[in-house]
Parts: structure tokens; sequence; C-alpha cells
């Protein structure tokens, strides 16, 4: 592996207002600056309503398996959680990401990856992380 070295970069995501809704749905987190469109058109800077950061943290997973092909002699492996993860900046409800994947450090049994997940058009990214992936 390319320690350092972008290795991949998924595919474009739209961000609904239906995922948005669903992932309020399942997590309790109704705040109006994610589910009420109209209030956050009226009185928020961004125009729109907003993901939850936590559900564009929950997407990667499935960015990653577009960007990255990790093989070796194992049988699964695990998300291990995140030494460092920031919101740099809100992802607007109708707006599209994709990460980006570089690994920092591999090891027989662990990677480390730096994960920058992009908007479309913005200039900040929505989220840096440092996210573990263990193998067995």
């Amino acid at each position: 592996m390319l320690t350092g070295q972008e290795v991949g970069v998924s595919d474009w995501l739209t961000i609904t207002q239906e995922m948005i809704d669903h992932f309020a749905d399942v997590t309790g987190d109704h705040q109006w600056i994610h589910v009420d469109p109209e209030r956050a058109k009226r009185e928020t800077p961004f125009g729109s309503t907003i993901a939850h950061g936590f559900l564009t943290v929950s997407l990667l997973p499935q960015l990653s398996q577009q960007a990255v092909n990790v093989r070796g002699d194992f049988k699964m492996r695990i998300n291990y959680g995140f030494n460092r993860l920031r919101f740099v900046s809100p992802v607007p409800a109708g707006s599209r990401i994709r990460a980006r994947f570089t690994p920092q450090k591999v090891t027989d049994n662990e990677v480390t990856w730096l994960v920058t997940v992009d908007v479309e058009g913005q200039p900040k990214p929505a989220v840096v992380a440092e996210w573990l992936g263990r193998f067995y």
C-alpha cells in the first residue's frame, strides 16, 4: 500500500433530504437545521437544511468500498474507530459528496486512513478524519 499517497476517490453521492430525514428518524436527532427545510432556508446561513455530521461519517464504509480495494491474507475487516474526526463544513441537502482515502500507517493487522470528504463546489471539505481499520 502506498503510505502517504492518495489511493482512491469514491463516486459522487447526492445527499437528499429523504436520507437526512431517515437518519433523523433512526437516531432521534430531529433538530430543525436538519429536518425543517423552510425554517432552515429562513434562519440559517446555509440556505437549506444540512446533513447530520454523523450521517456523513456513516457513509464512509459505502464510499470506501467504491474507492479502495484492500486485499490480503485476512477473513474480515472491522471499523476500529477514529483517532481524529472533524466536521469542517456543512453538507447542504441536495449537495454531492465524495471521499478521498490516503493510508497513513499500515501494519499486518491495521490501517490508519486519512479520509477527506469533499462537498462538490465547496472550498472546504465536510469531514476530515483519521479512520482506523483492523484485519482479522
